[in-house]
């Protein structure tokens, strides 16, 4: 299909010297297509040149631009070593050419942009690691490894994390990439050697892709998000990666790993060692700390970049400033991360189809999800303009009025017109993530002198040993005590909360759940006040109040078949032995605690 037919929008020159530069070389074009490639080239000096190259190819070109795009990814797999790195470059000019056509014009969704400019940069890295790892091998520096293994370039595969794993890269974007190679597909004895070759494979392919030489460049390429980074090797073992997440992954970790994704090598082994890495990344209890840990790196982030002011279009962050792109994806991976292990259909790469599937879940309003997903398009659609001009990975808009007028023109639009739906959705955003990530705190109970006597033992506590337990459990406190202080028999259910309190081995996941889910302090309070056999239930079994949030829990009783087909459907789900008894195991700990809280209920 050409551009033409659904074109539903089109940039303006801000130079008409320029634009009528950039439209010069074309032959007998529609009229709609010339003001295209005449805004575009007249708002963007990056255009401006690209679209002078190969003038002809692009006329051609313009009649069936995805069939063409696909053409030109395809084509990179016939070609040698020596000439890859020149034509990884021309297709990347032509692709860059196509999507910021379709993209500009609107004749392209977001998705069918980013998804472009991911199909390039999969087939790009597939194609530098092959070639590399062949050469390598006819150099007899992969000791164990065949011309039959380099279709699996023996073992080695790379997993493309953020924006790339989701299929979601920008218009200028880098990619960040994992590489790591099965260790159980060699001989123990040729390990080092191999290791070797791999960690030089590796040091080529990121210099193939992202040097800039005459012709460009093709993908920026980091390397940072690998386990320790400063210490370990570019390519190392995924057993080296396994015990590394196993031992001291932090959340961001597991949040990065939400999109990773195996996109060159050896797919089914990169897919293997994702598998091994679900139970990191998802956990089975409601992971309610990770809000609080989200909280503290969108903090950092925004002093490390010095973010933390209030929204200032002139020079304004759209991806890590408030109320920015950012802001959008810590808001949905958290949900994620808090529910996903419990709720597959939780796990999606992409941002809105996350956020769709958390609203059908009810872990977010349909209302909320909706207008993120709009604000999320519509700030990606602006990163990708403010990254055209210069072909610049940044993601800051204009800091100057003549910049968000050519960011305008770019656009289409006027720039007061701009301004303001930039101020109003940036707002919007923050408005609609910053209370999640940040609640106001409670205030202070007026319940001076209210079971001080108990009160003083808590921080001598097990759940309370750490100091970000403590933190969290301060924030609750003043309504924990008001509510015991309404209770029918004050004094017993305080009794009875303390006993519940002291048996808890650890607090921190305990304590976010409840910050997270107010409605759960009332009911530990009820429970306090008239089951204490339940409370002391609880606090040996803490993690059965995801059950109360995670599904139906107050649902009619279903009948003892209805409970065998969920059992049944749960041990189906686990492999081996072992994790069908702890399926079992937590299964009939929460149907202990939903028929003693239904009971309780009446």
């Amino acid at each position: 299909m050409s551009f033409a037919t659904p074109m539903t929008r089109c940039p303006r020159a801000f130079d008409l010297d320029r634009g009528a530069e950039a439209v010069a070389p074309f032959g007998d074009l529609p009229g709609d297509i010339r003001a295209l490639i005449n805004g575009a080239g007249g708002s963007s000096p990056y255009l401006c040149g690209l679209l002078a190259k190969e003038a002809g190819w692009l006329e051609t070109a313009m009649d069936t631009p995805e069939t063409t795009v696909a053409e030109v990814i395809d084509a990179l797999d016939k070609v040698a070593l020596g000439d890859l790195p020149g034509q990884l470059r021309a297709a990347k000019r032509r692709v860059a050419r196509m999507t910021a056509l379709g993209d500009l014009s609107g004749a392209w969704t977001l998705e069918q942009v980013t998804g472009t400019l991911t199909e390039l940069a999969d087939r790009a890295v597939d194609r530098a690691l092959k070639t590399l790892f062949a050469a390598e091998l006819s150099r007899g520096k992969l000791p164990g490894m065949t011309e039959k293994d380099i279709a699996t370039t023996g073992g080695m595969a790379v997993l493309a994390m953020g924006k790339m794993g989701a299929h979601e890269l920008n218009y200028s974007s880098d990619i960040d990439l994992i590489c790591l190679y099965d260790e159980t597909r060699t001989d123990p004895s040729d390990e080092a050697e191999l290791r070797a070759g791999f960690v030089r494979i590796t040091r080529r392919m990121t210099r193939m892709l992202s040097d800039v030489t005459a012709e460009g460049y093709v993908f920026r390429t980091d390397l940072r998000l690998r386990p320790d980074a400063s210490v370990t090797p570019v390519c190392l073992s995924m057993a080296a990666a396994e015990r590394y997440y196993e031992s001291v992954g932090r959340t961001w970790e597991r949040a990065a790993f939400i999109k990773a994704r195996p996109c060159a090598g050896d797919i089914a082994a990169g897919n293997r060692f994702l598998s091994t890495l679900s139970p990191f990344v998802w956990r089975k209890h409601l992971d309610f700390a990770a809000i609080q840990d989200a909280h503290d790196m969108r903090l950092k982030i925004r002093a490390h970049k010095r973010l933390h002011g209030p929204i200032s279009l002139l020079g304004h962050d759209m991806k890590l400033g408030r109320g920015g792109i950012r802001e959008i994806e810590f808001f949905t991976q958290t949900r994620q991360l808090i529910a996903g292990g419990r709720d597959n259909r939780l796990r999606d790469r992409r941002t809105v189809p996350a956020l769709e599937a958390l609203a059908s879940a009810d872990w977010l309003p349909q209302d909320i999800a909706r207008a993120l997903a709009d604000h999320y398009r519509a700030h990606r659609e602006v990163e990708h303009r403010v990254q055209m001009i210069n072909d610049a990975q940044t993601h800051a808009l204009p800091t100057t009025p003549e910049g968000f007028a050519r960011l305008a023109a770019l656009s289409g639009r006027e720039t007061d017109a701009l301004q303001a739906d930039l101020r109003e959705r940036l707002s919007a955003v923050h408005e609609l993530t910053e209370g999640f990530f940040a609640p106001e705190p409670t205030q202070d109970a007026d319940a001076a002198g209210f079971g001080e006597e108990i009160t003083a033992r808590w921080p001598g506590y097990p759940a309370l040993r750490s100091a970000r337990a403590v933190e969290i459990f301060e924030r609750l406190k003043p309504d924990l005590m008001r509510r015991l202080q309404r209770a029918t028999r004050p004094e017993e259910a305080l009794v009875q909360f303390d006993g519940f309190l002291a048996g808890l081995p650890a607090g921190v996941q305990l304590f976010s759940l409840f910050e997270a889910n107010p409605t759960l302090v009332e009911l530990i309070v009820d429970i306090c006040a008239s089951a204490p056999a339940l409370a002391r239930y609880l606090s040996r079994n803490a993690g059965v109040f995801d059950a109360v949030i995670g599904g139906d829990f107050f649902a009619p009783w279903p009948g003892r078949a209805s409970l065998e087909g969920m059992l049944r459907g749960e041990l189906e789900t686990e492999g081996d032995y072992e994790r069908k008894l702890d399926a079992a195991r937590r299964w009939a700990k929460e149907w202990h605690f939903r028929i003693g809280v239904h009971f309780l209920r009446d």
